[in-house]
C-alpha cells in the first residue's frame, strides 16, 4: 500500500526533517524503485495566528504571522493493508518538526 504524505515546514528546518525521516524509515519513506531520498519540495508562504494557550515556535499569541515555508511531498510505503507505517512516520515527523502543531495531509495512492 502506498500513501503520499504532505507536510509544511519552515524553510530552515525542511532538510533536517526529510533527512531524519529518510534515515529512520529508509525502506518506507521517499523510496521509489531503485531510488531513495525522493521528495518534492515547493516554496510558499504560510500564515497563522497563535491563539490563547498556544506556545508558538514562531510569532506571538494573538498576532498574525507569515512564514516562508516548504511544502514537502514524500511517498510512504506500507508492507500491509493497514496504516501503521504512516502513523509511525507521522509520530516521528511530530517529534522532529519545530512547530507545536504540524500541518500535514495523507493521501492513499492507487496502483495503475
Amino acid at each position: 500500500m502506498r500513501f503520499k504524505l504532505v507536510f509544511f515546514s519552515p524553510v530552515s528546518s525542511t532538510q533536517n526533517i526529510v533527512r531524519h525521516l529518510f534515515q529512520q524509515f529508509p525502506n518506507n519513506v521517499g523510496r521509489i524503485g531503485a531510488y531513495g531520498g525522493c521528495a518534492f519540495v515547493t516554496r510558499g508562504t504560510g500564515q497563522f495566528t497563535p491563539l490563547e494557550g498556544a506556545n508558538p515556535a514562531i510569532g506571538k499569541v494573538g498576532a498574525p504571522e507569515r512564514v516562508e515555508e516548504d511544502r514537502v511531498e514524500v511517498l510512504v510505503r506500507s508492507d500491509s493493508d493497514d496504516r501503521t507505517a504512516v502513523s509511525r512516520v507521522i509520530e516521528e515527523l511530530k517529534k522532529v518538526h519545530p512547530y507545536e502543531e504540524v500541518a500535514y495531509d495523507v493521501y492513499r495512492l492507487e496502483d495503475f
